[in-house]
C-alpha cells in the first residue's frame, strides 16, 4: 500500500540561496502535487552539516568507495584505497561548503515523495544530470570542476535517498512540533479514488 503522506527532507544549499533560485525549486515540488509539511532558513554549524552526512554509518564507505570507482574510471589512480580515507575530504568540502551561508530546509509530504523529489533533482552531478532536472537545468557544475579547485560539488539541492534515510535526517533538522499537517484542496483531485463532490 502506497504511504499518501511520506516525507522527505530537501535542503536548497547555499549556491541556490546566492543565486536566487529558492522559488524555482520550491515551484517544482509544488507543481507536482507534493505538500510543503514544514520550512526554515539558517546558517547551519559545522558541526551539524557533518552530522548530517553522517547520520547513516555506512556513508563514508559508500562515498569512499564511489570516489575510488569515479577516479578509476577516468584512467586515474585514486589518492588511496581506503574509502573512509578517502571520504575525508569529501566530508571537509561538504561541511565547508553547506556552513558557507544560509540555506533552506525543507520537509515535503506525499505519495512516493522520496523518489519524486530524487527524480525532480537529477543525479548528484549537474553535468550528468537529465535537461529538466533541477541540477540539469541550472547548474554547469562537473565532479572534474570541483576536484580541480578541491571544493564541495555545487549542486543547488540535498534531497534523502530513502523513506530511513530521510526519517533521520528530517528528526536532524526538524524538532515533530515544526512538522505541520494540514490539509490542501488538491490532496483531493490527487489521492480521492472517485474524485466525488466536484460537482457539488
Amino acid at each position: 500500500m502506497v504511504n499518501k503522506s511520506e516525507k522527505t527532507l530537501v535542503l536548497i544549499k547555499p549556491d541556490a540561496v546566492q543565486r536566487t533560485l529558492i522559488g524555482e525549486i520550491i515551484q517544482r515540488f509544488e507543481r507536482i502535487g507534493l505538500k510543503l509539511a514544514a520550512m526554515k532558513m539558517t546558517v547551519a554549524s559545522g558541526d551539524h552539516i557533518e552530522k548530517h552526512y553522517t547520520l547513516d554509518p555506512e556513508w563514508r564507505r559508500k562515498v569512499g568507495e564511489k570516489t575510488i570507482k569515479n577516479y578509476k574510471e577516468k584512467g586515474q589512480n585514486p589518492p588511496s584505497e581506503d574509502p573512509i580515507e578517502i571520504s575525508q575530504p569529501v566530508l571537509e568540502g561538504l561541511v565547508k561548503f553547506m556552513s558557507a551561508g544560509p540555506l533552506i530546509a525543507m520537509v515535503w509530504e506525499g505519495a512516493h515523495a522520496v523518489k519524486i523529489v530524487r527524480k525532480l533533482v537529477g543525479g548528484t552531478e549537474p553535468l550528468a544530470s537529465d535537461v529538466g532536472t533541477i541540477r540539469g537545468d541550472y547548474v554547469l557544475d562537473s565532479y572534474e570542476m570541483s576536484d580541480t579547485d578541491g571544493r564541495a560539488i555545487r549542486n543547488l539541492v540535498h534531497a534523502s535517498g530513502s523513506s530511513e534515510e530521510a526519517e533521520m535526517e528530517i528528526n536532524h533538522w526538524f524538532s515533530q512540533n515544526e512538522i505541520i499537517s494540514y490539509r490542501l484542496v488538491q490532496d483531493e483531485i490527487l489521492y480521492d479514488v472517485n474524485l466525488d463532490g466536484i460537482l457539488d
